[in-house]
């Protein structure tokens, strides 16, 4: 079997999953009602003004991602210096003069720099989107399991999505694929989280009183509500 049917092969097995995934979950949505359904994915950049938990999130999203470059940059720089004195060092071990050495040793750290930056961008990326979307869940009412499984899920699909990106189209297909693999990513973790709230909502019914179930007076939303404050 080649490697092109392999692949094809892959993907029509993942598209597949992803459909039954969302048709599942929607179902999953219905039964246990809007109430207790997953909540986030709405957030627009209109919410960071309304003076409440709103501009608390795109505040501590600010800071996380200025926080994150910070570090960026002290680390970039500690590799460029590093590169920059490992290439004088050979430069005079090898008998070169110091404007060839001086050329060669700046050469040398702006590559290193160049590569640095590359590798920590695509680590604060993944990190930077999963938080924001882990607070986009809280601010919109959710669980803290849904925050943790939507923020799960958009770090795997920022980083995975964008490394093939990348891997194909170079720094242009690995900001479209990074972009494409957050949303993506954040939407099979509000699946999952809806799936599980099904399976629970089941486990629940399956084990109410018979007499409860009959006068409907069981309610899985009540019970979530009660969950949820326990988990604040």
């Amino acid at each position: 079997m080649s490697l092109l049917l392999k692949r094809r092969i892959q993907f029509a097995l993942l598209v597949i999953g992803v459909v039954l995934l969302s048709f599942t979950a929607e179902k999953c949505r219905h039964l246990v009602g809007e109430r207790a359904a997953s909540k986030s994915g709405q957030f627009t950049l209109f919410n960071c003004f309304d003076g409440g938990s709103g501009t608390l999130a795109c505040l501590v999203k600010q800071s996380v991602k200025h926080y994150s470059y910070s570090i960026r940059s002290i680390h970039v720089e500690d590799r460029r210096l590093r590169a920059i004195e490992a290439a004088l060092s050979d430069a005079v071990s090898q008998g070169l003069s110091a404007e060839v050495a001086a050329k060669r040793a700046e050469k040398e750290g702006a590559k290193a720099a160049k590569l640095s930056t590359r590798k920590v961008d695509h680590i604060v990326g993944p990190i930077i989107s999963s938080g924001w979307d882990f607070f986009e869940a809280i601010y919109f009412g959710g669980t803290m399991t849904e925050g943790f499984l939507r923020g799960i899920g958009t770090l795997f699909g920022t980083y995975s999505i964008g490394y093939v990106g990348e891997e194909r189209f170079g720094k242009f297909g690995y900001f479209i694929g990074s972009h494409l693999g957050s949303w993506f990513g954040g939407r099979i973790g509000l699946m999952v989280y809806d799936v599980v709230n099904g399976i629970q909502y089941m486990i629940l019914a399956l084990q109410a009183d018979p007499q409860a179930s009959s006068d409907e007076s069981f309610s899985y939303e009540q019970s979530h509500e009660s969950l949820s404050g326990e988990e604040l």
